[in-house]
């Protein structure tokens, strides 16, 4: 028995079932038996479906379960005397913060918890000022929610929720629109809370945020497959990718390498033992010649040019705030370019004003040698030249059926019926979402992942020459995030030029050639992939983030492993690690 077990269970859940209504019902989860006890960190995981949300709703009785019995606290959630009580005690932030605030700045959005609670009016002030500190929020405690970027509204979500004081905190992909700086904060706020006493409760499909929990429960189709410790679970590795899922880079690691699994840097270096005897490593040799370069390191030939380009929101009013101060960059025509950056870095704005969805303030923008900022250039003509997918692509789809959806932008071209159907065709295929299986199926009846391919397929249809794509793969399971980057590799040999803005450096890593990072508008670092991601030491002089891996790689070099300083994936670590461990086993063999 644990020590949270020596307690009465804060939730629990008996034979629960539920199906969500309809001409023909959805049942998400069936057979749910879990009990979940004051002070315990648990990671909740599945692929996109699974029933996490639905689950997470259950437990604040967003939802009532349509068989079965949930206990907060020891009271039934179908009591309605008593549910202000259990949301007071569990509070939940959404995947989408846009669904939970609620006021016209920051700091009113915050308070409006606490106050509709009761919280006395000295309390209040308090409450709300120490939230957004916690998150980082108190500097923009003035500004209308809608101006902030996706990553500061979650913050903003995350600190409504703290201002209450629950017991209990349902996070519900909550980290999934944060930048990697942001998301360490958050994960450090959840450490310090569960020290406190809060139980937390994180629904995410970003595998490394499952090590900080001490329980991890896997939901598939519905029913839980897997409930234990982080080790205990990820040492079930074929059976988590059987089910979409994947490892964290440790235990992936760890794995390959024949070891116990690793969810620590330190536990990795102990695994590994001692370093081969009787040789020494030369850590300083070239690494080009021991790992394949990116093929785009040389000159590039620029399909985009930005020149001097500055943007300002609200100019002229006193919420005035700079975008883009200055940014030249130049994307290679064929290439695949990654845009990284803090939130708030102006990723999204430079995006937008490579398909004219702004125009330039100051500045120019050259898209194939056309200059954005002519006000005689026909835009509607220019625009079909670069695609844009949003940060959420979903929110794209509006026909009723999936063919249809595909289908608006080419038949907005005015061109005829043969050619349409060719380029929906052609596009759905392209996503994976064969034309004949889903031209006819309801556009809301496809999953997370087939709405995120859906809106491409759209996109696509239009046979854009450049891609732009904000966060594609935020939100998608494991197995989601790498169907959508196989897609991007094929289109891209097939001739596009894509920019891939993002905040998962590892997506940045395995797919780009060249990479881009904004700070505070300006562009802060830029070069081949390899070289600016390798060198977390670098780019933290610019307050960017590090590639998990090239913390990594640093630690084992430091401790003598010859591994590439430029090893960005980890097939290439364990293939140098792999080496020098067969080097010992030859050499004790040996003696």
């Amino acid at each position: 028995m644990s020590n949270h077990q020596k307690y009465e269970p804060i939730f629990e859940l008996h034979n629960v079932w539920f199906s969500y209504p309809g001409a023909q019902p959805i049942e998400a989860l069936h057979r749910i038996n879990l009990q979940i006890y004051p002070g315990e960190y648990i990671a909740v995981i599945g692929s996109n479906g699974s029933g996490k949300s639905t689950l997470a709703r259950l437990l604040n009785a967003l939802l009532l379960p349509t068989q079965g019995n949930v206990l907060v606290e020891g009271v039934p959630t179908d009591d309605a005397t008593r549910r202000r009580d259990i949301r007071q005690t569990t509070q939940m932030v959404f995947q989408r913060p846009d669904f939970q605030i609620v006021a016209t700045t920051v700091e009113e959005d915050v308070a409006f918890g606490p106050e509709n609670f009761g919280m006395p009016e000295d309390e209040l002030a308090m409450a709300v000022r120490s939230a957004l500190e916690i998150v980082g929020m108190w500097e923009q405690r003035s500004r209308p929610p809608h101006m902030l970027s996706a990553g500061q509204k979650q913050r903003v979500a995350i600190a409504g929720a703290l201002a209450v004081h629950p017991r209990a905190l349902i996070l519900d992909e909550a980290t999934s629109m944060l930048d990697p700086a942001g998301r360490v904060a958050v994960l450090a706020i959840l450490r310090q809370l569960h020290q406190q006493g809060t139980t937390i409760i994180t629904i995410t499909h970003e595998m490394d945020e499952a090590t900080e929990a001490s329980r991890v429960i896997v939901l598939h189709e519905g029913e839980v497959a897997l409930d234990g410790t982080p080790k205990a679970v990820f040492a079930q590795a074929r059976q988590l990718r059987k089910l979409a899922l994947d490892v964290p880079l440790l235990v992936d690691l760890a794995l390959r390498l024949g070891l116990p699994v690793c969810l620590k840097d330190e536990e990795l270096l102990a695994a590994l033992g001692p370093l081969p005897t009787g040789r020494t490593f030369d850590n300083d040799i070239s690494d080009s010649q021991q790992v394949p370069a990116h093929r785009s390191n040389g000159r590039i030939d620029p399909i985009i040019r930005v020149q001097d380009l500055y943007h300002t929101y609200l100019r002229g009013t006193p919420l005035a705030t700079e975008a883009l101060q200055g940014v030249d960059v130049e994307i290679g025509r064929g290439m695949i370019t990654g845009l990284i950056g803090r939130t708030g870095s102006g990723k999204s704005t430079l995006m937008q004003h490579l398909n004219g969805l702004m125009r330039p303030q100051a500045g120019h923008v050259f898209v194939d040698g056309e200059d954005w900022a002519d006000p005689a250039l026909n835009v509607k003509i220019a625009r079909q030249k670069v695609g844009l997918l949003f940060q959420q692509p979903e929110d794209q789809l509006f026909e009723r059926y999936v063919g249809d959806d595909v289908a608006f932008g080419p038949r907005q071209m005015k061109l005829d019926h043969a050619s349409v159907h060719r380029q929906v065709q052609a596009a759905m295929d392209a996503v994976g979402l064969p034309f004949e299986v889903f031209k006819d199926r309801l556009t809301q009846s496809l999953s997370g992942g087939e709405q995120r391919r859906a809106a491409l397929a759209g996109v696509l249809a239009l046979r854009p020459q450049i891609l732009v794509t904000d966060e594609p793969t935020a939100g998608l399971d494991p197995q989601g995030r790498v169907q959508i980057l196989e897609i991007f590799r094929q289109l891209n040999q097939g001739g596009a030029t894509m920019l891939i803005g993002s905040h998962r450096l590892e997506d940045i890593a395995a797919l780009c050639d060249q990479v881009i990072a904004l700070k505070d508008g300006r562009v802060a670092a830029e070069g081949p992939v390899r070289e600016v991601l390798s060198h977390p030491e670098k780019i933290a002089q610019h307050g960017l983030p590090a590639l998990p891996l090239a913390k990594l790689v640093s630690a084992l070099r430091a401790a003598g492993w010859p591994v590439p300083s430029d090893a960005i994936s980890v097939i290439e670590v364990a293939d140098a690690l792999g080496a020098s461990l067969r080097q010992r086993k030859s050499g004790s063999e040996d003696h």
